[in-house]
């Protein structure tokens, strides 16, 4: 069985790996990688093969920074044409961005299942590119893995009830990756931990980042925090040039894009993590450490609900609060299976395999 893997941005890295490792012992599956190029540098996409073992992409499409609309419409058109050269039994998408929506377009225009891991997913917030690239794809994709019950029951709530979509709970496949990398985390070369509490920040997500009140906003609170945690902050290559221009911070400063390994290195000597990004929001939660999430919303709802996490907005009063809740709670049970045993990607493969084959 022919699966093509549709990816272009770091968090498709992580999850294509898991399924990459998974297809590799088995006779069954020839598993192939198409990069859209969506994520192109090689802090933000070659690394990450690297240090993974990914397999290097079959189709590289060099699909480089544009509009939404403009790069959207040039990875449907070349997706396209590398999905009719391969010819796939099956195409497998991951999460939300535009790769993901390109992907399932291209391939069930052409008359070739779609797979969407990550299904079910709903920030109800369709200001957010991303939500329309989640409810789109949702759509088409004929399987619809869902990593937790909650993404299972919103699917079922909009009435995914047609015998053409096949829905299954598979768990999550970034906690397959957490526990098969985690202890290969390491701290980034030239990064000296200090006595303070370590903080992790992450901030990428327009509504943060293209607001310049809510930028400034952010940028002063991370300036308070700077002085009672040590606050290390791997900025987002388009997010340089701005924060450069609210002025330099006396109590930290930010360092460039960092590895899946160093990442999983920092959560894991974190005290706390504040970001906007969704998938940050489980590895903290995989990693055992509280999550501070500047959005009024997340799709990640299991989290807020089970008190791992808080919405919060960039205000050092509100920050300082949601700080004080968690150390005042009892301890919080992070081995609950709110997102399945590890073994996401197993599964998947499995159920691809017994669908497709018996069709």
């Amino acid at each position: 069985m022919r699966i093509l893997s549709i990816v272009g941005a770091r968090p498709q890295f992580v999850k294509v790996a898991t399924i990459a490792r998974a297809a590799r012992s088995r006779a069954d599956v020839e598993h192939l990688i198409l990069h859209t190029g969506q994520h192109y540098d090689r802090e933000m996409s070659e690394s990450f093969f690297l240090e993974m073992d990914i397999p290097q992409p079959d189709l590289h499409l060099d699909v480089q920074a544009r509009s939404h609309g403009a790069m959207t419409g040039r990875m449907l058109e070349e997706v396209e044409r590398g999905i009719g050269n391969i010819r796939p039994d099956v195409v497998l998408v991951y999460g939300d961005t535009n790769s993901t929506l390109a992907g399932a377009l291209a391939a069930v225009k052409i008359h070739i299942p779609v797979a969407h891991v990550e299904a079910g997913l709903r920030s109800f917030n369709k200001a957010m590119p991303e939500e329309i690239n989640r409810i789109s794809t949702d759509r088409v994709s004929q399987f619809l893995f869902c990593p937790t019950k909650n993404a299972l029951m919103q699917l079922e709530r909009e009435g995914f009830t047609h015998e053409f979509y096949n829905i299954h709970l598979t768990g999550d496949v970034m906690l397959d990756a957490v526990r098969h990398y985690q202890h290969r985390g390491i701290i980034p070369t030239g990064l000296q931990i200090s006595e303070k509490p370590l903080l992790l920040c992450t901030i990428h997500r327009p509504s943060n980042t293209d607001d310049p009140h809510r930028l400034q906003a952010v940028h002063a609170l991370l300036e308070e925090l700077g002085s009672r945690f040590q606050i290390v902050f791997p900025m987002h290559p388009r997010l340089r040039t701005r924060w450069k221009d609210l002025g330099s911070n006396t109590n930290f400063e930010p360092i460039g894009p960092v590895s899946y390994f160093e990442m999983l290195g920092i959560l894991q000597r974190a005290k706390f993590v504040l970001t906007d990004s969704g998938g940050l929001q489980k590895e903290a939660y995989f990693c055992h450490t509280p999550c501070l999430t500047l959005r009024k919303e997340t799709e990640w709802v299991e989290l807020v609900e089970g008190g791992f996490n808080m919405l919060v907005e960039p205000e050092i009063k509100e920050v300082e609060g949601a700080m004080k809740d968690f150390m005042e709670r009892s301890p919080l049970n992070f081995d609950s299976d709110i997102y399945g045993n590890g073994k996401a990607a197993e599964r998947i493969l499995d159920i691809l395999v017994g669908s497709i084959q018996t069709t």
